[in-house]
């Protein structure tokens, strides 16, 4: 693993208590020896300012962190004041996304997709930032085609991506194709896999239905089979996630993010199986 890039997410809290809750969270996972640990924002930019305190607080444990940037709502302004300030606390890396419109939110912003967000950064401030991009490998649920979703990639990537993150999935064979199509059209950058914990049934499919990740059937059954079983559901699903992630390490995987979902136990339940 030591060869690996491993990194995981976080959520900005809502609540002074969920912050403290955090904060322990942190200190646990740090013990991990992530490269990073990445903070989202609410929709339509409404936790941009969670995210930079979430950001500081783990900085200032001595850990690296990488904010999420969205197009959603900003201008050339806005997004130029953040990144000033970003700068100026030393912040160097950036995950920059095109975000999803909240319903009955309005205008995108100036910037309708990703890669004239990346453009932009690369174009305020040179090579301060290393840039993360999101990539998709069962195609984003909004993209026309599997072409045009790997078209939308590479036009990231080449707007000045250094690497790019997966949304999860379950599927080792979606991950590989992508990667494989995305180098032939040129990509060179890392395509670190996104990694969801299986620990609640109902939540996974809430969650997989928005973003477009595909459960296996057999999965699906077997979770839906053992009901309220709580125990068994955090059994199997870390029998599955485990033998996805080192089946991804193994096929040549540069590295693992882990959603993290502000818990402790799932994310060093998975990797205490992987450093075995």
């Amino acid at each position: 693993m030591a060869d690996h890039n491993f990194s995981i997410e976080f959520f900005p809290p809502k609540t002074a208590e969920g912050a403290e809750k955090l904060r322990a969270t942190r200190a646990k996972l740090s013990e991990l020896h992530p490269k990073y640990f990445s903070v989202t924002f609410g929709a339509g930019g409404t936790t941009q300012r969670g995210t930079l305190e979430t950001v500081l607080d783990i900085m200032s444990a001595g850990e690296q962190a990488a904010p999420h940037l969205s197009c959603v709502g900003g201008t050339r302004e806005s997004i130029r004041a953040i990144l000033n300030e970003y700068k100026s606390h030393g912040i160097k890396r950036v995950v920059a996304l095109r975000g999803d419109l909240p319903s009955g939110y309005g205008a995108a912003g100036e910037f309708r997709y990703a890669n004239e967000l990346v453009e932009f950064i690369r174009a305020e401030t040179g090579d301060w930032f290393h840039i993360e991009v999101a990539a998709y490998p069962e195609v984003h649920p909004q993209a026309k085609s599997p072409q045009t979703d790997l078209d939308a990639f590479v036009r990231k990537v080449k707007a000045g991506a250094d690497s790019a993150i997966t949304q999860y999935f379950y599927n080792a064979d979606a991950y590989f194709q992508f990667v494989d199509a995305a180098q032939k059209a040129g990509v060179t950058v890392p395509v670190v896999a996104g990694i969801m914990p299986i620990t609640n049934y109902t939540q996974l499919m809430r969650f997989s239905d928005m973003c477009g990740a595909e459960i296996p059937r057999w999965v699906r059954l077997k979770l839906a089979s053992f009901g309220d079983d709580t125990a068994s559901i955090k059994a199997f699903g870390l029998d599955v996630v485990t033998a996805l992630c080192e089946r991804l390490l193994a096929g040549g995987a540069p590295g693992l993010h882990f959603y993290s979902m502000n818990q402790v136990a799932p994310t060093t339940a998975l990797w205490q199986r992987l450093v075995k």
